[in-house]
């Protein structure tokens, strides 16, 4: 990523995807009536971002992520587990106009809409507790570590940076400024207390 791009996106409201050129400021409701094309857009305190679609690289490894640990969730009815055309208000008080998408979520069952509610089948306006963003070539370091921080801020307990480039996982939880822990080939992605008993080889997400 040249310098000029990155020091852009350092300004930027979210710094891991790119300003949406000649958009104004946009409220949720706006952003819910965009048309679909082939990017994929996230608002960030009312300015809409948007990011290329995921190669083949990212999104499997996302989707192999999604698999395993949706079974473990859905086998123990511990919540819900959503993939990449999931959107979360995640924190609809302070942030309304806010709405990110993660590659991966887990809410825990009591969290979870009720689904006779409106907001069950639209973007739901919580923080994830479990996030996982895999990266694709286009982003950097600094752009997702700003992601990490605001989901940790609005309440997210655990989030997984996964780096196929580099083929380790960063751990972020509550509290980080940076992550506190990196896991290579030989280590395991643990839920911790955010989904008891799961974890997963990291060897085999690159796999």
């Amino acid at each position: 990523m040249n310098s000029e791009l990155v020091s852009l996106r350092s300004s930027s409201p979210a710094p891991w995807a790119e300003v949406v050129p000649g958009v104004g400021l946009m409220t949720i409701d706006d952003y819910s009536a965009l048309e679909e094309d082939e990017w994929q857009y996230e608002l960030v305190d009312g300015v809409l971002v948007r990011m290329a679609m995921s190669g083949g690289e990212a999104s499997s490894i996302a989707a192999r992520l999604l698999i395993r640990l949706g079974g473990y969730v859905e086998d123990r009815g511990l919540g819900l587990v959503t993939g990449a055309d999931g959107g979360y208000i995640i924190d609809p008080v302070s942030r309304p106009n806010t709405e990110l998408g993660p590659d991966v979520a887990f809410v825990r069952a009591a969290r979870v809409p009720a689904r006779t509610s409106p907001s069950y089948s639209k973007a739901w306006p919580l923080a994830p507790d479990l996030v996982v963003e895999v990266v694709s070539p286009s982003q950097y370091g600094p752009g997702l570590a700003e992601k990490a921080r605001q989901y940790l801020a609005a309440g997210t307990r655990l989030v997984w940076i996964v780096w196929p480039r580099y083929r380790r996982v960063d751990v972020w939880r509550q509290g980080d400024s940076t992550p506190s822990t990196t896991i290579d080939l030989s280590g395991m992605l643990d839920g911790e207390d955010v989904v008891p008993g799961f974890s997963y080889p990291v060897e085999r997400l690159f796999a």
